[in-house]
């Protein structure tokens, strides 16, 4: 009979496509990880990890028995919520993927929060670019993720998976002190042609919102640096080398060199926590979704 742990060993190889990256999402090391499947090896009689430069890569045996490892681990999942729900109480381990601002301005009331009030629930979070996040819930890499999709952008989802919306995260126009348009009440996108944009690189959601936007504006924007972190974005804006639009979600204090104008209209991306449908009537995942829509209400100061 084929071992369960064995099977969520290589099943986590196939996800994160490194023996590295598989323990550092299991919680072991990179040689337990290896053991497991040299003892899967031997016990399916099959190889399943070759070499690939300095790294591995799963033989075809490995792919379709990887495939059969996640239906397995799919009931596994179904199973435990059923019981779970039957003990009415969230427990266990509830793995969160988040983006970047909402790891920072949003998730650490929340994971308190949940500690707080549930010891047998145990959260671990992972900071996920949003492009990213969703397909990690897809292949059962974690259980949910925190992520985020713009106005003019909408999030389309794979299937098996359900999602819940936690709120909207306005954002504003960032310029240099002194910049033609700081003293303005509010700013249209038309206006903004010839500017010289900060913003994420290509391939992020933020990137491909404001080219969709300011095309649909009229204009391509004249993008002259890329940096993943918002804090670098108002670094590069208050050093006077270009504008930015930054949502307000774990913004922080702005330096003295920067000013925000409204924009019209306001751009808004929509928060979204994303699970599979297997685990919906799991109570840590009903009750992680609660708080996260009761500490968004309360980090915007909505009632």
């Amino acid at each position: 009979m084929l071992d369960l742990q064995r099977l969520r060993a290589l099943h986590a190889v196939a996800v994160h496509g490194t023996v590295n990256a598989a323990a550092a999402s299991l919680g072991y090391t990179p040689s337990a990880v290896s053991q497991q499947i040299a003892k899967l090896e031997r016990e399916t009689r099959t190889v399943l990890l070759e070499r690939h430069g300095r790294g591995v890569r799963l033989t075809e045996d490995a792919r379709r028995l990887a495939g059969t490892a996640r239906e397995l681990l799919g009931l596994v999942e179904r199973a435990e919520a059923e019981l779970e729900e039957r003990r009415g109480e969230p427990s266990g381990r509830l793995t969160v993927a988040a983006f970047p601002s909402a790891a920072r301005g949003l998730m650490p009331g929340v994971l308190a929060e949940l500690a707080s009030r549930h010891a047998a629930l145990d959260v671990r979070l992972g900071e996920v670019d949003p492009h990213l996040s969703v397909g990690m819930v897809a292949k059962g890499a974690v259980d949910m993720a925190v992520t985020h999709d713009w106005d003019v952008a909408p999030m389309t989802l794979p299937p098996g998976l359900a999602r819940q919306r936690i709120g909207e995260d306005l954002s504003d126009l960032m310029v240099p002190r002194g910049h033609r348009l700081a003293g303005r009440a509010r700013v249209r996108r038309e206006e903004l042609a010839g500017e010289p944009w900060v913003c994420q690189p290509p391939g992020r959601v933020c990137h491909d919102w404001l080219v969709r936007t300011m095309r649909a504006a009229g204009h391509e924007p004249r993008v002259v640096h890329t940096a993943d972190e918002n804090p670098t974005l108002v670094a590069l804006v208050a050093a006077g080398l270009g504008v930015a639009v930054i949502p307000r979600l774990g913004r922080g204090p702005l330096p003295e060199g920067v000013v925000t104008v409204p924009m019209e209209p306001v751009p808004v991306r929509r928060l979204y926590a994303v699970w599979r449908e297997e685990a919906a009537r799991r109570p840590a995942v009903t009750e992680a979704v609660r708080t996260l829509r009761a500490r968004w209400g309360a980090v915007v100061g909505e009632p």
